[in-house]
């Protein structure tokens, strides 16, 4: 009889009768690491750490809360009946896109209160949005969970040399799954990189069109990755959305996958794919009537001005930030 290869323990080490799990510190390195890179960005425009790190401790906890209310509500038939799991968020089941609603929601404020164009200083969170969700994946990696559809052992050692640690946690009750949070963070990985080749190179880069590409990328492979999970929250819509969603799916049946098995009583269409779409058509629509109307006068490389008064000098952000070409700290791009 063969063994089940031996599942990681989600609990990282325990104080006293507090458990820390890796779900927690995955998502708290992720966050980090999106810090830095916001701070190392805003730097060359004269923003100061204090002001990213301000909105660290404002954002992070709006994005958790609003990722566990999208997902929660979604899963209501469930959580109405265990109300007291709604808060235990540790067990995994949070929503990427409600974490991004709630970020966003809390950036529109606080870059309001401080006087700062949103579009200016979401272009500078983009990568860090980015990179918390390439590193945020590999929580669902220690969890066993927003897996795939079944595939053959073969298939992750052979054909996708795929690490045995990969493989042997991608064996859930004795069937190997698509590794989906691999397959998302890697396409995440890929989007930073293109994220600072464009603000980099992109001479004619328009406030918020950083962010509008983040959302494009993102969708983009969100929506076919998606299609692969046997956990999607979805809901019932009508038979020509559902059968839209699938045609436009069909690119990756001609590469050999097929679709994560959705339960028709549950729903018939996943909401994360519809958002995708809806996503990257809202983004392309909002960079041409920008660019038409002139909302978008201000380059990626201009000055960030705010429009309130700033404390001094050292203490927090400038009251005018510089541009790149000033060199408000004289560092290059990451």
């Amino acid at each position: 009889m063969k063994m089940l290869p031996l599942k990681l323990d989600p609990i990282a080490f325990t104080l006293g009768p507090l458990s820390v799990h890796w779900y927690g510190l995955i998502l708290g390195t992720g966050a980090l690491v999106g810090l830095l890179l916001a701070i190392r960005e805003g730097k060359r425009f004269g923003l100061s750490p204090d002001f990213f790190l301000d909105l660290m401790l404002f954002g992070v906890p709006s994005a958790i809360i609003c990722a566990r209310l999208y997902y929660v509500v979604f899963k209501w038939d469930y959580y109405g009946e265990h109300p007291g799991e709604i808060i235990q968020i540790w067990n995994g089941g949070i929503a990427i896109y409600g974490a991004l609603i709630g970020a966003l929601l809390c950036g529109f404020f606080y870059f309001r209160h401080r006087g700062y164009s949103f579009w200016r200083l979401v272009d500078i969170c983009a990568p860090s949005l980015l990179a918390g969700q390439m590193i945020g994946r590999w929580g669902n990696y220690v969890n066993q969970e927003a897996y795939g559809g079944p595939v053959e052992e073969s298939f992750l050692r052979h054909t996708l040399h795929l690490p045995a640690f990969i493989v042997d946690q991608m064996n859930v009750e004795g069937t190997y799954h698509h590794p989906t949070f691999l397959y998302e963070s890697l396409w995440s990985l890929v989007g930073l990189i293109v994220l600072f080749v464009i603000r980099r190179q992109w001479k004619s880069l328009r406030a918020g069109e950083i962010f509008f590409a983040y959302v494009i990328w993102y969708s983009i492979g969100r929506f076919f990755i998606e299609g692969l999970r046997t956990d999607s929250l979805a809901f019932k819509g009508s038979d020509t959305l559902a059968s839209l969603l699938k045609t436009l799916w069909t690119p990756m049946e001609w590469l050999g996958f097929q679709q994560g098995y959705l339960d028709p009583v549950y729903g018939n269409v996943r909401s994360s794919q519809l958002l995708a779409i809806l996503a990257v058509i809202a983004s392309i629509v909002l960079i041409a009537i920008r660019r038409q109307t002139g909302l978008a006068k201000e380059r990626y490389s201009d000055p960030i001005v705010s429009s309130k008064p700033q404390p001094a000098a050292g203490a927090k952000d400038s009251d005018v930030a510089g541009s790149p070409e000033d060199g408000a700290s004289g560092e290059t791009r990451a």
